[in-house]
Parts: C-alpha cells; sequence; structure tokens
C-alpha cells in the first residue's frame, strides 16, 4: 500500500509495468529469434541482455507514448487517467525517465558487437517517432510493427555478426503480424480517435477492418510454416504454428460485431498466439 502513494508507482504505472501485454508481445519474436538464430541452444548472456532490453524498451516506448499523447488522452475514455494525462506526472518527468532507461538499454547493447550496437539506432528511432506517426498517417501500427520486430535483426547479429535473409523474413513476418493486432488494439478507440482526428490503420481499413486483419493472419500463419520448413524444424513447432491459427480463428470470432471491449480482449490473445508458436520451436529443437 506504501508504494502506491510513491512518486515511483506513477512512474511504474507510466512504464505500465502493471499491464505487461506489450512485453509478452514485444517478447515472443525476440525469443523466436534467439532459438533460431542459435539452433536451439541460445547463451544465457544473451537471453539476458535481449530479455532486459525487451522490458526497458517496452517501458521507454510507453513513456515516450504518453508524453506525444498527452493532449489527446484526457480525450480518450481509455486513457484519459493514465499519469500524464492526469497530471500526476509531469511532462518534464517523463522525458527525464525516457532518456534513462534508453540509457539502461544502451549499457545493455555495448556488451554486444559493433555491428548489434549499430543496429540498436534505429531501435531508438523507432521507438521515437512511432507516437507521433497517428497525426501524420493512417498506418502507424507499420511503424510499430517495424519497432516491436527490430530485436529480431540484433538478435541475429548478436550470434553471427550479420542478419542473414532468414532474420530479415522474421522480421517481416513478426511485423505483420504486430499490425494485424494492432489493428484490433485500434479498432477499441476507433470513435474516439475520429472525434480528435488521430489515425490508424482501423480508421483506414474501414469496413474491410476483419477481413484485412484475417488476410495478415494467414500471411503470418503461411511464413512462419515456411519458416520451419526451410530450417527442418519438427512436427512440433508446426503444431504450434497450429496453434496461433486456433488463436487466430477465435480473434475473429470476438472481433466480428466490432464491440471495443471484445477487439480489445481479441488484442490481449495475442500473447497466447505467440507463445504457443515459441513453445513449438523450442520443443522441436529438443
Amino acid at each position: 500500500m506504501m508504494f502506491k502513494k510513491t512518486r515511483f508507482y506513477q512512474y511504474f504505472l507510466l512504464m505500465r509495468l502493471h499491464r505487461p501485454i506489450g512485453i509478452y508481445l514485444l517478447l515472443h519474436p525476440t525469443l523466436w529469434a534467439l532459438w533460431l538464430a542459435s539452433k536451439g541452444q541460445p547463451s544465457l548472456d544473451l537471453i539476458i541482455v535481449f530479455v532486459l532490453g525487451v522490458i526497458l524498451m517496452r517501458s521507454a516506448g510507453c513513456v515516450i507514448n504518453d508524453f506525444a499523447d498527452r493532449k489527446v488522452d484526457p480525450h480518450v475514455r481509455r486513457t484519459k487517467d493514465r499519469p500524464i494525462a492526469s497530471g500526476l506526472v509531469s511532462s518534464k518527468e517523463a522525458l527525464y525517465l525516457f532518456i534513462f532507461l534508453i540509457l539502461l538499454a544502451f549499457l545493455l547493447v555495448l556488451q554486444l558487437n559493433f555491428f548489434t550496437i549499430l543496429l540498436s539506432i534505429p531501435a531508438v528511432c523507432l521507438a521515437i517517432i512511432y507516437p507521433f506517426m497517428k497525426r501524420y498517417t493512417h498506418f502507424p501500427q507499420i511503424i510499430l510493427g517495424a519497432a516491436f520486430s527490430w530485436a529480431i535483426p540484433m538478435v541475429f547479429s548478436a550470434y553471427l555478426n550479420e542478419v542473414p535473409l532468414l532474420g530479415w523474413w522474421l522480421f517481416l513476418t513478426a511485423l505483420l503480424w504486430t499490425v494485424a493486432y494492432d489493428t484490433q488494439y485500434a479498432m477499441t478507440d476507433r470513435e474516439d480517435d475520429l472525434k480528435i482526428g488521430v489515425k490508424s490503420t482501423a480508421i483506414f481499413f474501414g469496413k474491410f477492418d476483419k477481413l484485412i486483419i484475417g488476410i495478415l493472419q494467414i500471411l503470418v500463419l503461411i511464413s512462419l510454416s515456411l519458416i520451419g520448413f526451410d530450417q527442418k524444424l519438427s512436427f512440433l513447432y508446426q503444431l504450434g504454428v497450429l496453434g496461433m491459427a486456433g488463436f487466430f480463428i477465435y480473434q475473429q470470432y470476438l472481433i466480428k460485431d466490432r464491440d471495443p471491449a471484445r477487439c480489445f480482449e481479441a488484442f490481449l490473445n495475442n500473447h497466447w498466439a505467440g507463445l504457443v508458436v515459441f513453445m513449438g520451436l523450442a520443443l522441436s529443437y529438443l
């Protein structure tokens, strides 16, 4: 109870550590890359570096996102009580916290090779520009997809000192998955976003939103399945992909009426979709 009364609790909320779904969605593709790049034998030190990096970068992304949306969030039902929107954390404090988190993440990257350090620069740039894109384009989800998937080329670089075709193939697959689930997320705020002039794929796709999400999900499944065949992974991996397909079908059921609460439930369900693929991948290397 005492912690909830401290300043650090507001920072905890600002980083959304109480809602780890973003960490999970960022972590799953990173783990896919760790197992594929190492042929199922990832080193403990790199696992620690990338898992901590995921937590720090997702936290930093939440902070800079709320800073960018500080004049928008008070007008959206779902976000009006966030620390900056409610005035409990100042914009200056948020910027200092963002810089602190980025510096911690950079200290982690310094443990890796020079090429991976160079690749960390676009990661920071993507984290910074994403929150502002919703004012200029209907496709901020693509920028988010690149940001959430950028750990993949960094993982391959850390292991191989290069990013092979497999790394970029997996990167594109994860990007498509991110666009699909973040469109579900955007569907929950569509009415508010239309009122305040914020853009998203959910608004751009309009009445074709469910269809396009379905197409993106099919492309993700095909791509992941082909990666399995290319890497000669066992049937256990393909069972994981099949499990993801089952979760995608369930998500289509959830969003069928475009009810905001059900669309948000579909978004959250992607944690299990990503986890089951990782489980199949890890088991296939045993």
